[in-house]
């Protein structure tokens, strides 16, 4: 399966509730945390589930801060 990625930065405190409500959504899309520290998180998205996965970050946006990122070393 080709996924493709996007990067976002959350704060360090709500990554694991992040990655629980994204992976929750079976098959959507895995998170990776790429710097913990920075607390930048990469969604290896799967084809077909970018329409859903715009509307559960809109959901999340309305409880926690996600900004996305253009791209990440």
């Amino acid at each position: 399966m080709d996924t493709h990625s996007k990067y976002f930065r959350v704060y360090r405190k709500d990554i694991a509730y992040f990655k629980f409500i994204i992976e929750s959504h079976e098959g959507m899309a895995v998170v990776r945390t790429k710097d913990p520290c920075e607390a930048v998180v990469e969604l290896m998205i799967a084809p077909g589930w970018e329409k859903d996965l715009d509307e559960v970050l809109e959901g999340l946006r309305k409880e926690m801060v996600i900004d996305s990122l253009p791209v990440y070393p």
